[in-house]
């Protein structure tokens, strides 16, 4: 499979969100140029990142919006449901959990994990918390495709450890530390301090 840099699937994502709002509104086509200006790019970078996939759209008539949404989601890998476990059900873990946004995408939350005993046992949309010593039998009974993972730093290196050893291959961290992981298997950390960093960084240097 060919590789595609990690921005350019960025902005399919992003793409995919803009067509899916023009057809909510009504509209047939769109024209690279104002898909575009939605996603703050050029005209030329967008048929660019849509050329890696094969053709759409015709030179003066734009792209179909359904058939362009239609093409993303199945590249995106969003014409299938993914079978989601969380690991820790703290405050970040439960917003997670109950988090509408993911099976309107097709990520299904099939369990919850952690260690507090005063967690285990709520409910979080319909799932129930369990013991995080449940683990790696839920996972060979479940087959989660991807595992979010919100817990202490000090905690999230044996976890994921864990996931990789009982087999999962896709990872996304909310922990505050780096992590390694074998080849074969993909993570993804949300570092929500560099983050802000990043914001704070800007709102210094703004121009007024």
């Amino acid at each position: 499979m060919k590789r595609i840099a990690e921005s350019t699937v960025r902005r399919l994502s992003l793409y995919l969100r803009f067509l899916e709002e023009f057809e909510a509104q009504g509209h047939q086509t769109i024209s690279s140029g104002e898909l575009a200006s939605q996603g703050g790019t050029t005209s030329a970078q967008v048929r660019k990142d849509l050329s890696f996939f094969g053709s759409f759209g015709k030179r003066g008539l734009g792209y179909s919006v359904s058939a362009l949404s239609a093409s993303l989601r199945e590249i995106l890998g969003l014409g299938r449901q993914w079978n989601v476990i969380i690991v820790g059900a703290g405050k970040i873990g439960a917003a997670l959990a109950q988090y509408k946004g993911f099976r309107e995408r097709g990520f299904k939350v099939v369990g919850v994990y952690d260690t507090d005993s005063a967690r285990v046992g709520r409910s979080l949309d319909g799932v129930h918390v369990k013991d995080q010593r449940e683990l790696e039998g839920d996972v060979a009974k479940l087959k989660p495709q991807i595992a979010l993972i919100a817990v202490p730093a000090e905690a999230a290196q044996p976890l994921v450890d864990r996931l990789v050893k009982s087999g999962v291959r896709a990872i996304l961290n909310f922990a505050p530390t780096p992590l390694t992981v074998p080849k074969g298997v993909t993570l993804r950390s949300v570092n929500m301090a560099l983050e802000l960093e990043i914001l704070s960084y800007a709102l210094v240097n703004a121009d007024d």
